[in-house]
């Protein structure tokens, strides 16, 4: 299962009006993003405005052209992109992503998997 992770850059000025824009998200955003194939979505809001995402998935790429698709996620991307600094296109589609150099599970599972380092064989 793919684990994506991105990070965005919001206006400092607009923090407040970002997290009130998500508390709640529009139900049928949500059911959007459901329905593209995207689990266990959570965004961070780290110091300045640091926006750090991260969502499971079967196949992002195909969760990436059902959204590009969506007229309901074309609406909330137009009315999200003011929120973001330096950034070209919809939010949703030029976040920058972030490159995995860990995960426990995985690490725990092919530690499981290996010969001990005092295994004689």
């Amino acid at each position: 299962m793919p684990r994506v992770a991105f990070q965005l850059q919001i206006d400092p000025a607009l923090i407040d009006e970002y997290v009130a824009r998500h508390t709640p998200v529009w139900p049928e955003m949500l059911a959007e993003i459901a329905a593209a194939g995207r689990r266990n979505y959570s965004l961070f809001l780290g110091d300045g405005g640091r926006l750090f995402g991260y969502y499971e998935v079967d196949d992002d790429t195909a969760a990436q052209a059902y959204l590009a698709a969506s007229p309901v996620a074309a609406r909330w991307e137009a009315e999200m992109s003011r929120f973001f600094v330096g950034l070209e296109g919809r939010p949703d589609q030029a976040a920058t992503p972030l490159v995995e150099v860990f995960n426990l599970h995985d690490q725990l599972a092919a530690a499981a998997d290996a010969p001990s380092e005092s295994d004689p064989s």
